[in-house]
């Protein structure tokens, strides 16, 4: 497998309120790719921050009686304690406050402007300060703002403009020849339509406020929040920077291999951004996968909209791998999905706690009984037909995982895992250590069977741990094995004959005691 840079972003979320359980699916799925890049030997860097500049960002901070930067200063420290809390690995946390990202965004409009790319004009129209949007009246639904469906305002302002209309020969042209740019296909479809229908000159400064980073041509203009925003990806990594080190950085990690985003904000990174990056003359990233929206009962999960539950709330009751698993495995990426409590206890109760849970517990007690806790070898002579579903269920683990997280198929991806894990289940079933154990004549068999399924169990948790890094660990430690968070080959680690005999193995708690509900 080829090998090298590997950059993952997520958005970078809003500081209008704390973290919630659809910021933290986009976040969990970035986290659980970027950790299984690590586990093939790739050079990862994951990226999620925040935004926070723009009119909403003042409004909420005058509401609260503290300046703008107080406000960010008062927010950030959620979004990080959460993404801690949910073992979010990222190797940065990039604030659009910061020094380097405001040093990047004005390098990068000083270019655009210096290359005539931008221009001078006035700009009026309908403005929704919570979406932070400007809309031509056609677009407005019964006279409010078609997105969240809030009252707009009408605004007359001098602007500058990118010369967004250049560009829509060249995005075509790429979306022909890039297939994969856009995922997944309805997303791309609807980009392709959006760009046909023409595309107008895009306003990329504001004069009514002063939130924002200033263009460095002309005082008293600010970006355009959302502009501002999508430079994150680049600034993050070095883009404008004076400092080798970081240009170097720059050089090595962009383009990014994937961009993250909700299927709310595809125009943007779709059509917007990459016009940017053409017009500054750098290299587009290779994929850009909007998933869809969580509901529950039927409505998007949202801040405004008061239904968007605390990650903190269902992790005091599932558990943090629970939590991960939940959400990767119950709702197909790129699609929206409903969620509720009671999903969550089934996908708990039954993958996890019967499945997962009791195949390591079972296996892990019988070792302890029957072999002092010891893994003995298993003997050729004593092998039977049937350990070979079993072995090869393992053998074609490593191709249809890639396969599936290549497309970012997380449920297809853990289900190839489940099918191992099933068939182990099984497995013991049938085989019945315990009759085995009873005669000396049976014994080299029950080494054997008990050998097949700690090493399909070593097996499962290599593929496991992108979601549930800590519990597949924790396997990983009762087979008596190092840190798996030190694998860097995951398929070489994956052969069929590597869990070392001799190996201590240790019972330890259930790794998921059964949920009973009241």
């Amino acid at each position: 497998m080829e090998t090298g840079p590997f950059y993952i972003t997520t958005p970078i979320y809003y500081v209008n309120s704390v973290p919630h359980l659809g910021t933290a699916y986009t976040t969990i799925a970035a986290d659980a790719l970027a950790r299984y890049r690590r586990m093939t030997g790739h050079d990862v860097f994951f990226l999620t921050g925040l935004d926070e500049h723009g009119q909403k960002v003042a409004q909420a901070a005058e509401e609260n009686g503290v300046s703008p930067q107080e406000w960010c200063d008062r927010i950030a420290p959620k979004f990080r304690e959460t993404w801690d809390l949910l073992g979010i690995s990222n190797d940065d946390f990039i604030r659009t406050t910061e020094q380097r990202h405001k040093t990047g965004v004005q390098a990068f409009w000083t270019k655009l402007h210096d290359d005539g790319y931008l221009y001078k004009g006035s700009y009026e129209g309908w403005y929704c300060v919570p979406c932070e949007t400007y809309y031509i009246e056609d677009q407005l639904v019964e006279g409010e703002c078609p997105s969240c469906g809030r009252g707009v305002e009408f605004i007359r302002e001098e602007n500058w403009f990118f010369k967004l209309s250049e560009f829509a020969d060249r995005l075509l042209d790429h979306y022909e020849t890039h297939p994969d740019f856009v995922q997944p296909d309805t997303r791309r479809n609807e980009v392709l339509s959006f760009v046909k229908g023409g595309l107008r000159d895009l306003s990329i400064s504001r004069t009514t406020f002063t939130w924002g980073v200033p263009l460095p041509f002309d005082e008293g203009h600010v970006t355009y929040v959302w502009i501002d925003a999508l430079l994150n990806y680049i600034t993050a990594i070095g883009y404008g920077s004076d400092d080798p080190e970081m240009q170097e950085r720059f050089a090595h990690y962009w383009p990014a291999q994937v961009h993250y985003v909700g299927k709310d904000i595809i125009r943007f990174h779709c059509v917007i951004w990459p016009a940017m990056l053409m017009a500054a003359g750098l290299p587009l990233p290779e994929t850009v996968f909007a998933h869809g929206f969580l509901l529950t009962k039927g409505e998007k999960m949202s801040k405004s909209k008061g239904n968007a539950m605390s990650p903190a709330q269902l992790v005091d009751r599932f558990g943090v791998d629970a939590y991960r698993y939940y959400f990767l495995r119950d709702v197909q990426f790129g699609s929206d999905g409903s969620v509720s409590m009671e999903s969550m206890v089934q996908r708990y109760n039954g993958d996890l706690a019967n499945d997962w849970g009791n195949l390591c517990s079972r296996l892990f007690n019988m070792t302890e009984k029957y072999l002092d806790g010891v893994v003995a070898e298993p003997l050729s002579e004593w092998h039977d037909d049937g350990d070979d579903t079993l072995t090869a269920l393992a053998g074609v683990l490593p191709e249809k995982y890639e396969e599936a997280m290549g497309r970012l198929d997380y449920v297809a991806a853990l289900e190839a895992v489940w099918d191992l894990v099933k068939d182990c289940n099984r497995y013991i079933e049938n085989e019945a250590p315990w009759n085995l154990a009873k005669s000396e004549e049976t014994w080299p068999r029950l080494e054997t069977v008990l050998y097949n399924a700690l090493e399909a169990v070593r097996i499962a948790a290599l593929f496991t741990a992108p979601a549930m890094p800590s519990t597949s660990a924790e396997v990983w430690r009762r087979l008596g094995l190092g840190d798996i968070g030190d694998v860097t080959d995951i398929a070489a680690e994956a052969v069929w004959g590597r869990l070392p005999v001799g190996s201590r193995v240790t019972k330890g708690d259930p790794l998921y005691p059964r949920i009973y509900e009241e």
